[in-house]
């Protein structure tokens, strides 16, 4: 049974606007999705109705706010397949997630951390960063047409290697890594892998346990939750190990004026006045992601991306493999001539069609492979053919519009 998106998009009130006397049509999704309704219901349900701080106030009102946070951190436990909800600290992105885990590790002089050539700034600088202790930061290139190499990986470990850490999806092309051999490889060494989900959890189904992962790291406003809000997971004997990186109210059981006693994970990590709205909207993303169905995403958004490429695979330059369903639901692309920043803007102001144009945040890629800025279409549940079609008609006009412009130039 494939996705209703006709009553799917009855749900999302941003696609009912009108611009100039059009619809909006969203294909920005791997910086940030819509939210439906039912999320922004239950952000509105906390402060309508029991507006209160949780963890500490033992009123009812406090015990209410305490009840909505874990039954989002059941319903991540039941998503990503963790052992216990005690895995599942919040943050408020994917960025704060990798943070704490580099941060927080002890890391020692000598040690190695491997990264991929594609990784997002959130999974470089962090790592990059480490170099101050002594840490040796490699880089693992991917093959030529963007995917990932199991025979780099293999060369690069050794005994030293402490940490791997890589995207599970990319948001430059969309390519899906081998997370399950990666982490045979990485465990063989004794190392970890950190997974930067970001753009994997929306889409994909991740299962921690079954996919050997030791650390994941994703956020809410990339699967329909609210901004501000992430999760970190980790296997619990490595979130003991693990040293907080913020610390202060909420994260201690009791202290003096020269010691304190840290709490248990996730508790120790979460530091202050938590985002309780906001994790307890993220819930309600989470369980409207598991109703669609992770199967149901991903065969549509694959099939908006074999329109797209089909159409337009030979008039565009495609980044990463040229097959759509390597690239799942994003369709990052650069045409000759054409400004990727002026195609961005011409495509909002004509027909209301929002894409991401730039570096993506992966700018060390870009500059490694010593390529300019580009366009990134990414789909998700509520995307259409239709929209597809008028994104391919509206490209077909700028291309159209320049030739004339090139002509009156001669």
């Amino acid at each position: 049974m494939g996705l209703d998106v006709s009553k799917i998009r009855e749900d999302f009130p941003v696609l009912q606007r009108k611009v100039n006397g059009k619809p909006i049509i969203y294909f920005d999704n791997a910086c940030m999705t819509l939210r439906p309704l039912q999320v922004i219901e239950k952000l509105s349900e906390y402060y309508m109705e029991y507006a209160a701080c949780g963890d500490r106030s033992i009123h009812k009102l406090g015990k209410q706010v305490d009840e909505e946070v874990l039954k989002t951190r059941e319903a991540i436990k039941d998503l990503i397949n963790t052992e216990k909800t005690e895995e599942i600290v919040f943050t408020k992105n994917t960025t704060e997630g990798i943070n704490i885990v580099a941060y927080g590790f002890d890391f020692k002089k000598g040690d190695i951390v491997l990264t991929t050539d594609k990784e997002h700034n959130s999974n470089l600088l962090p790592w990059q960063r480490l170099k101050q202790k002594g840490v040796v930061h490699k880089i693992l290139k991917t093959n030529e047409d963007n995917t990932f190499s199991i025979e780099n990986l293999e060369k690069a470990m050794n005994k030293n290697v402490r940490m791997v850490a890589l995207n599970f999806s990319s948001n430059l092309d969309g390519v899906t890594n081998p997370i399950r051999e990666i982490s045979k490889i990485v465990h063989d060494y004794n190392a970890l892998l950190m997974v930067d989900g970001a753009q994997g959890v929306p889409h994909h189904r991740v299962d921690v346990r079954r996919m050997g992962i030791d650390f994941l790291a994703f956020s809410g406003h990339k699967m329909m939750g609210p901004t501000g809000t992430g999760v970190l997971y980790g296997r619990y004997e490595l979130l003991e190990m693990l040293k907080p990186f913020v610390t202060g109210g909420g994260t201690v059981k009791t202290t003096t004026y020269n010691s304190a006693e840290y709490l248990k994970p996730p508790h120790k990590f979460e530091a202050g006045l938590q985002h309780y709205s906001g994790i307890i909207g993220l819930g309600e993303a989470v369980r409207y992601l598991m109703d669609t169905g992770y199967e149901n995403i991903e065969k549509h958004e694959v099939e908006l991306n074999k329109i797209l490429t089909e159409e337009l695979g030979e008039d565009v330059e495609i980044i990463g493999p040229k097959e759509a369903e390597k690239r799942s639901g994003i369709f990052s692309f650069r045409m000759k001539g054409l400004n990727p920043h002026e195609i961005a803007i011409l495509l909002d102001e004509m027909e209301n069609i929002e894409v991401r144009s730039g570096e993506f945040c992966v700018h060390s890629w870009f500059k490694g492979r010593k390529v300019d800025d580009a366009v990134r279409v990414s789909f998700y549940l509520y995307n259409t053919k239709e929209e597809v079609e008028k994104f391919i008609e509206t490209i077909r006009r700028i291309k159209q519009i320049y030739k004339e412009r090139f002509i009156t130039l001669l």
